[in-house]
């Protein structure tokens, strides 16, 4: 065991008192059962197989109310791994449940069997036909498809509020649509064709010209079951009718019954049914969508009315005039949404009856989009507008920040109601559709029905189609509210079919919620199709049973998830998934919300449990030491839960008092510890790379993996031991140079001058020379600290590093321009809460400004490019996504060179200072996408921001070619000829 091996026992939870009724077993402690296990890994090979409770903890939450925990997890490589599990399923007698994202809001991606991972091996997309056309591999979110279709002016006709985190597997599955969709964006009006994987492995590619002459030979009897179903539908006129009548609103609720009457052969049927069907009757292995043109010119305002009917009466009028979306926000969300960054602060303000509609007009054009700014502005003469805070304009804008902000508010109304929830509160959310002449009495009768029962009313939606949402809390630990939750479903289903014969789900599928009410709204005939759909497709059952279909009349209550109170950092979670992507470790170790979902496990546990002990000793690896603590889940949350936060106080929790001590130690001798660096920077140099890492590896087993670097090929050599000179007089800002680079120089071979020499050089020839402090050695953000949890450490440095900056800036009248992204956002921002209140007044007194940020705004109007290259690819780094920096970095790059392109796949690189170096997977694991996608083709620049992020591109591309912009624009404004 390494000397300094951190122990579990520094994370258990403190006690709850009891255990919750949906706790994992212990008997589950030990992860998959056999024969289970050694089936699945002799079938499949062991690194496709998932089987420690942990794993099979961290994949038994989605987006929804419910907790099924999976025997085992399956990560599927492609169709034949697909197939062979659908064979030993059927074999076996056991269950299959498909799961991509895990956004799904009513259990569609839990399984209590086999549950098979069909996100992480299947993403990709490849634009047909100049843009009108994309096939689109399953495990693709909506958002990566289209910045894809983007660049041909295209973009995909479904677009759900998850387009961040859900993939277009389970788009088509759930037939989500979104907010402009409808009934003829939607997918089962968008899908081209489908290939499916049916229960037996037939794979179908509905798009082949003989794929029915194949079909027929091989499944004859699923071939004539489909054909018989088929006639049954349309002998029955008055079914027919009602078939065609229940899809002219939203409706996600069964199996697509229209499919039997829109295709004429069992292939073109199957194309039909697959929209919707939950992964219940087929593998969806791959899409091919029509789309659609890209209106790049929106149209918005944000209008607020006295009352939810008075906004309802307004939503004909822009239907009619060709509105793309028209949102519903009632008032409770409105006062929700102020925990989303950048929504007003005064809407908490807002009257408890104000109503709000988002309504959007979308151009192609610019003469199309001033044009309709004017006519959008006669059509609000008339209505019934309100002003009842500050911030309300009621007036329509094309800009794009304003826009953007609207947008971001009514997309994050689940999340955002959802997190203001009461602490320890289960969440349910619905949607359902009326007729929308129908809408404002929909809205009454259900904000009453809620209020009837006990439940903060909340709803939104998109009012152009009647589909609304809404949600509920409650305890799902309380068998009492348990009680109120099933009488309040009662009823509601009674109310949609009943009073309004609306569909129980609009856009988010049936789910384990509606599936006991389906034969409510579709009555007995239609209901029994849809069983006989069911056993034709999948005659043995294996795949999401209970799902879509289900005679229980109380499954709704089964399964039910409790959300125990966790820290208060993470508490508001309700586990949509919307981090997910943006996550480093996603196809390494765990996501932001799988940790949280960690945690929740080990309270729901009693005291003394084997299942947290189990779960205690996989998550110091898998949840805190491979977070890159980059905190792009804050930003990609709506609520802004910080998971990388809560990591690094977990890794502080795990220090003993002697590591603190060090760790501030070094903290107040920094000095020497950065000149040491440099010199053994400098004498690798001279070493062989093999000798280096064998030693480094040595180290690490002996004192501990997350404290000892492991020595990478790609580090570069050290930098100069002096700094530029410059002079104080005439400075127009102080230059700090990133301890970073202060250490390391540029890649390998690089002739050129270094960072700090391009600064200075830029400077200069801008005519706004900068200073470099002569005592600038032994400084540092404090991010070396912080990102480990060294608390202490990060206090000495924090507060020396803030008053020598306030000296240096004369108190703050000189900018203080940092060259290293990350530690412009340490000293910017991360370092506040550690500093003493007068250092912290100090602190308020600076400008910091990173170096891009500084190049783009004061130096390139001062500047003459003289040489541009040909093509740069940009890796924006996480701290600049903080800092809202990204443009200026483009804006740096496109005066060097003509084309300049930022990866689809760009994200966090995980080297985060030096963590790539003491888990090297954790970056292996975090660049491969990009880096295929960089190496795809030969680029003339490779550019960034950050010397380590420029060294973890480095090491995914395995050749040293990245390095700042600023060097790059130093070569472009050379007069001499470079």
């Amino acid at each position: 065991m390494p000397l300094l091996e951190p122990k579990p026992e520094a994370l258990r939870p403190a006690p709850t008192g009891g255990a919750a009724p949906d706790r994992v077993p212990p008997e589950r402690a030990g992860g998959t059962p056999e024969p289970l296990r050694g089936d699945l890994i002799a079938l499949l090979g062991a690194d496709k197989v998932l089987h420690t409770v942990s794993d099979l903890v961290r994949y038994a939450s989605d987006a929804s109310p419910y907790h099924f925990v999976p025997q085992v997890v399956v990560l599927a490589e492609d169709i034949d791994d697909v197939s062979a599990v659908f064979s030993y399923a059927h074999g076996k007698g056991r269950h299959v449940v498909l799961r991509a994202a895990g956004t799904s809001l009513n259990g569609q991606a839990q399984g209590e069997d086999i549950l098979v991972d069909v996100r992480r091996h299947w993403r990709g997309v490849e634009v047909l036909d100049g843009g009108a056309r994309a096939r689109i591999r399953p495990g693709t979110t909506v958002l990566r498809a289209n910045a894809a279709l983007a660049r041909h002016g295209r973009v995909l006709g479904p677009d759900p509020a998850s387009a961040v985190a859900c993939t277009l597997g389970g788009v088509v599955a759930n037939n989500a649509s979104g907010m402009t969709a409808g009934t003829t964006r939607n997918s089962y009006r968008t899908l081209a064709s489908v290939t499916l994987v049916l229960p037996s492995g037939t794979l179908v590619d509905t798009a082949e010209p003989d794929a029915d002459d194949r079909l027929a030979h091989a499944e004859p009897e699923l071939c004539a079951g489909l054909l018989r179903i088929k006639a049954t539908i349309e002998a029955d006129a008055e079914l027919v009718a009602r078939i065609r009548a229940k899809y002219t609103l939203k409706n996600t609720n069964g199996y697509r019954l229209d499919a039997f009457l829109d295709g004429a052969t069992p292939v073109e049927i199957l194309r039909g049914l697959a929209v919707g069907s939950e992964g219940t009757l087929a593998f969806v292995a791959e899409t091919v969508f029509d789309t659609l043109p890209l209106e790049r010119y929106p149209v918005t305002a944000l209008l607020f009315f006295p009352t939810l009917r008075a906004a309802a009466a307004a939503v004909p009028g822009f239907n009619d005039a060709g509105a793309r979306a028209v949102e519903l926000m009632d008032g409770n969300t409105l006062r929700a949404s102020v925990s989303v960054a950048g929504v007003p602060a005064d809407w908490a303000q807002l009257p408890k009856a104000t109503t709000a509609l988002l309504v959007e007009f979308r151009e192609s054009d610019e003469p199309g989009a001033a044009a309709r700014l004017e006519a959008a502005g006669r059509l609000l003469e008339g209505l019934e507008l309100v002003a009842p805070v500050a911030s309300v304009t009621n007036a329509f804008t094309r800009d794009p920040a304003v826009v953007g902000g609207y947008w971001k508010a009514r997309k994050a109304f689940v999340t955002a109601v959802g997190g203001s929830r009461p602490s320890g509160t289960t969440l349910i959310t619905e949607d359902f559709a009326v007729p929308p002449q129908r809408l404002a009495d929909a809205c009454a009768a259900l904000l009453e029905l809620q209020a009837r029962h006990g439940f903060d009313a909340a709803v939104a939606g998109h009012a152009a189609h009647g589909n609304l949402h809404f949600l509920l809390a409650f305890d799902a630990a309380r068998p009492d509210d348990v009680a109120r939750y099933a009488a309040f479903m009662d009823e509601f289903c009674a109310l949609v079919t009943g009073r309004f014969d609306g569909s129980l789900k609009a856009e988010h599928a049936t789910g384990r919620n509606i599936a006991p009410f389906l034969e409510r709204e579709w009555g007995p005939r239609a209901t029994e199709l849809m069983w006989r759909i069911k056993r034709t497709l999948d005659p043995h059952g294996i795949l999401a049973p209970r799902v879509l279909l289900d005679r229980d009349p109380k499954a709704h209550l089964r399964g039910l998830k409790t959300l125990p109170t966790v820290e208060a950092i993470a508490d508001p979670c309700i586990e949509c998934g919307f981090c997910e992507p943006t996550c480093p470790s996603e196809d390494l170790t765990t996501t932001p919300r799988q940790r949280i979902v960690l945690r929740r496990e080990m309270l729901r546990q009693p005291p003394v449990s084997r299942v947290t002990d189990a779960l205690l000793d996989a998550y110091g690896y898998d949840a805190v030491d491979t977070c890159a603590g980059d905190s792009t889940c804050k930003l990609a949350c709506p609520v802004g839960i910080d998971t990388g936060a809560l990591m690094k106080d977990f890794r502080h929790r795990r220090h003993s008092p002697r590591e603190e001590r060090a760790a501030a130690l070094a903290a107040r001798h920094f000095g020497r510890v950065e000149r040491a660096a440099r010199l053994a920077v400098a004498a690798a140099g001279h070493l062989d790379d093999r000798w280096l890492t064998r030693v480094t590896d040595a180290a690490r087993k002996a004192v501990r993996p997350d404290l000892v670097p492991r020595w990478l090929p790609q580090i570069p050599g050290a930098a100069a031991r002096k700094l530029p000179a410059t002079e104080r007089t005439a400075a127009t800002a102080v230059y700090y140079p990133a301890c970073v680079n202060r250490i390391f120089g540029g890649p390998a071979g690089d002739t050129g001058p270094s960072l700090p020499e391009a600064v200075v050089t830029l400077a200069r020839r801008a005519g706004t020379p900068v200073w470099i402090p002569p005592d600038v050695t032994g400084t540092c953000c404090a991010t070396i600290w912080h990102s480990k949890g060294y608390d202490r450490g990060t206090v000495v440095m924090a507060n020396r590093t803030v008053e020598v900056a306030w000296g240096w800036t004369a108190g703050g009248r000189l900018p203080l321009v940092v060259d290293a992204s990350s530690c412009t956002l340490g000293i910017a921002r991360e370092v506040v809460p550690y500093l003493t209140p007068a250092h912290r007044a100090l602190h308020a007194e600076l400008t910091v400004v990173d170096s891009v940020v500084w190049a783009a705004r004061e130096l390139l109007p001062r500047l003459e490019v003289h040489r541009r290259t040909g093509s740069a690819v940009l890796h924006p780094t996480c701290s600049m996504q903080h800092l809202g920096d990204e443009a200026e970095l483009r804006r740096v790059a496109e005066a060097c060179a003509e084309e300049v392109v930022v990866p689809d796949d760009a994200g966090c690189c995980a080297f985060a200072g030096d963590r790539g170096m003491l888990h090297r997977e954790l970056t292996e694991s975090a660049t491969a996408l990009e880096a295929a996608e960089v190496a795809a083709r030969e680029w003339d620049a490779y550019l960034s921001a950050n010397r380590m992020c420029e060294v973890g591109m480095d090491h995914a591309l395995g050749a040293p070619r990245y390095r700042s912009v600023l060097t790059e624009l130093e070569r472009a404004t050379r007069p001499d000829g470079g």
